[in-house]
């Protein structure tokens, strides 16, 4: 079974007249002669051509759109366009029959929408395949960039009993019969009889965990699902992704900072090395999609170009004060354009702030530092001025932050009264204080959305779409 050639092989190849063995799922078969065949290792197809003639009538019949076939022939420069070799077939056998009246995927343009609803079949459009080859591209990058630097890769828990951001939209997890679960005298549900013996929930982030590696094999990362139970249905939103996120021992947030534009850096510039062919189709389907948008809301460069412009230039780096004064003078603060106006220091920024800063006055990538400590999580290092914290956001076009990290408290008593104030109980996560009273020393970290990073690096609208099997409220089909 194995001796086949990967199509995107054959199509570099610069032999012909031999004798290849090649497989796949017919895109299309035209005059009873040209078949289109891909096998998902690029977007383009390579022809096959059909001896009609001397081919058995029922197995022509058979060659429709989906067929799973296997071709032996003879690899031969092409006459036709676009392609510069083709198969002349002298051997045709159907591995998996396809029945054109039912299958969903014609040789026709498809909404998202509706390939959303058939997600296992929607690897097989040259959109989503170009999508998960991108994706796959990128996710080996990580591992590369970090392996590279000496660093761990880290297998945090899944199931916990912690809720790193204290924003409380965790899925839990139980074996109870959830119709009559076990119950206190005082008629709680009773967790000491759960399976763990506690309540515990899906990991909203890996962070704390990640920390305690840190604190003593200086640089790990983490690279894994994550879960948030929050009903969100934007376009930016899903209830099960996956993070990065690294953390550094005697890093401190310009380290940190540096860190995260590396990495960034590093795999857009594998993506455009290793899927240019992906890309340029990627780029090509957002330029047709961009002529639906009225020309204010067009971007100006194409997806190549906005890749192309992360790398060349270096991110801007302001602090959340600073960006407060440009939003606040801005004109569109200033009409009332922005569906929530910034008033004054202390306002949490929306992806529309985010957006302008990026796109419209400083035409590059943003990372924004010092975030007042009321709208930022407990564990960031609290600065000298006792309002903000050593927080940093990387906020990219199109896509808002993208990075969110800072340098951690590492001071014990600093620690606890935070999370006094934030009525994070204390007993909870002793063991994460642990780490401040035996050896603390500074440490930073960030997380990165892998789905984001995907939506910008494809170019694609929604998340739902750079993900195989998307989770989201009302919605765990496939």
């Amino acid at each position: 079974m194995s001796k086949r050639t990967k199509i995107k092989a054959l199509l570099e190849s610069e032999q012909t007249h031999i004798e290849v063995t090649v497989k796949g799922w017919i895109r299309t078969f035209r005059n009873n002669q040209f078949i289109a065949l891909n096998d998902g290792s690029t977007n383009n197809n390579i022809q096959i051509v059909v001896d009609f003639e001397n081919t058995d009538p029922t197995l022509l019949k058979r060659l429709t759109t989906g067929a799973a076939i296997s071709v032996v022939g003879e690899l031969v420069a092409s006459l036709g366009k676009g392609q510069k070799v083709e198969v002349k077939a002298s051997q045709i056998e159907i591995l998996g029959d396809s029945d054109p009246e039912k299958y969903p995927l014609q040789p026709k343009k498809h909404s998202l929408e509706f390939l959303r609803e058939i997600a296992h079949l929607r690897f097989r459009t040259n959109t989503f395949g170009a999508i998960f080859r991108v994706r796959n591209t990128l996710s080996y990058a990580i591992h590369t960039f970090f392996q590279d630097r000496g660093f761990v890769y880290l297998h945090t828990p899944i199931i916990t009993a912690s809720d790193a951001e204290g924003a409380g939209e965790t899925f839990h997890v139980t074996n109870f019969d959830l119709v009559n679960p076990p119950k206190t005298e005082t008629g709680e549900i009773d967790f000491k009889q759960d399976f763990f013996g506690r309540a515990t929930n899906l990991t909203v982030s890996g962070q704390l965990e990640g920390e305690l590696g840190a604190m003593a094999l200086s640089d790990i990362y983490t690279f894994g699902p994550t879960f948030r139970a929050e009903n969100s249905n934007t376009t930016r939103h899903l209830a099960e992704f996956w993070m990065i996120e690294p953390e550094m021992a005697f890093y401190d947030l310009v380290d940190n900072m540096d860190l995260a534009e590396a990495l960034l850096k590093f795999v857009i510039k594998e993506a455009l090395a290793k899927n240019a062919d992906d890309l340029e189709f990627l780029s090509q389907r957002l330029a047709e999609e961009e002529k639906q948008k009225p020309q204010n809301e067009r971007s100006d460069l194409s997806l190549i170009d906005k890749l192309q412009f992360c790398l060349d230039n270096d991110f801007q780096r302001l602090t959340y004060t600073e960006a407060i004064e440009i939003l606040k003078e801005s004109t569109p603060n200033k009409k009332k354009k922005f569906q929530y106006p910034i008033e004054g220091w202390g306002t949490d920024l929306q992806s529309e702030h985010e957006r302008y800063l990026v796109e419209k006055h400083f035409k590059k990538p943003v990372i924004l530092t010092d975030y007042p400590k009321q709208i930022k999580a407990f564990y960031m290092r609290q600065n000298d001025d006792e309002q903000t914290v050593r927080a940093m956001d990387i906020l990219f076009p199109g896509i808002g932050e993208i990075v969110g990290g800072s340098q951690r408290e590492e001071r014990l008593e600093k620690l606890e009264q935070r999370m006094d104030e934030m009525g994070i109980p204390k007993e909870e996560l002793w063991w994460y204080l642990d780490t401040r009273r035996f050896g603390a020393c500074p440490h930073a970290g960030f997380g990165l959305g892998f789905e984001r990073l995907v939506l910008f690096v494809t170019g694609m609208g929604n998340i739902r779409d750079v993900i195989p099997f998307p989770r989201f409220p009302k919605n765990a089909e496939f």
